[in-house]
């Protein structure tokens, strides 16, 4: 399994129902049972960025596909970005040239 962060901010529409934040994110993680997908983690925080999780997919398109629901919602505009945990990155700097 692939793992992402998911980087978030608030459209208007995700402002105005603030207080359903986390209850939007369980049910989205809920909905993504038997997708093959997982958000592991979910941190709200201050700065540029308004939410940030972690995602576990198969691949990049089912990824991509999750990411494109959430931003079908209409409450956060996002950003995916791979992720690489220690060994991970030790196997990618393995394959340099």
């Amino acid at each position: 399994m692939a793992t992402y962060i998911m980087l978030g901010t608030f459209t208007d529409q995700g402002i105005r129902a603030i207080k359903d934040t986390t209850k939007r994110v369980e049910s989205f993680r809920a909905a993504c049972k038997g997708t093959g997908v997982t958000i592991k983690e979910a941190y709200w925080t201050l700065g540029q960025f308004d939410v940030l999780t972690v995602w576990e997919a198969p691949d990049d398109a089912t990824m991509t596909a999750m990411a494109l629901s959430v931003g079908k919602l209409g409450n956060v505009r996002t950003q995916v970005l791979p992720a690489f945990n220690e060994a991970e990155m030790s196997k990618i700097l393995g394959k340099m040239l």
